[in-house]
């Protein structure tokens, strides 16, 4: 079984569009020592290239890139924006909350997107933006991955 990805969260990150909302989600992973610093500009280039398809529900985008684009070990990051952009998806625009995620290699890359369906199926979205903080949003997501790989998750550990 793999180890649950370290985690982080900013919370009232102000944002002109999706591409600075894109590279404020990543600069979490980054500033986590997770991401190298040229992550930010890949996962813009992934909207640029792709489209909107990282807008997976109303309000919520999973930022991302490639492995080899700067992922330097297993994190995911939430960040809750002060107020919502839109990235020009039909359906799910605007966006208030990015979750930003990045792996060393492929088969990390595909347990992490797994891990995360399972925590967002279970309501994580929805904690996430009740959570009253930063502090708060980042117990919530650390429980979600526990238990979303299948652990048991101690909040004062």
């Amino acid at each position: 079984m793999t180890s649950v990805p370290a985690a982080g969260a900013r919370d009232g990150v102000r944002a002109a569009d999706w591409r600075e909302a894109t590279r404020e989600a990543a600069v979490t992973l980054v500033e986590m020592g997770v991401a190298g610093e040229g992550y930010p500009d890949a996962c813009v280039r992934v909207v640029e290239e792709n489209g909107p398809y990282i807008v997976l529900t109303k309000g919520l985008a999973l930022v991302h890139a490639r492995p080899e684009d700067g992922g330097l070990g297993v994190g995911v990051a939430a960040t809750r924006l002060a107020e919502p952009v839109a990235f020009g998806h039909p359906d799910n625009d605007p966006v208030d909350l990015l979750l930003s995620f990045c792996t060393p290699d492929a088969d990390a890359h595909a347990s992490s997107l797994s891990a995360l369906a399972r925590a967002l199926s279970a309501g994580l979205a929805d904690r996430l933006r009740a959570a009253p903080d930063r502090a708060a949003m980042v117990t919530e997501l650390e429980g979600a991955l526990a238990r979303a790989h299948g652990k048991e998750h101690d909040p004062d550990a």
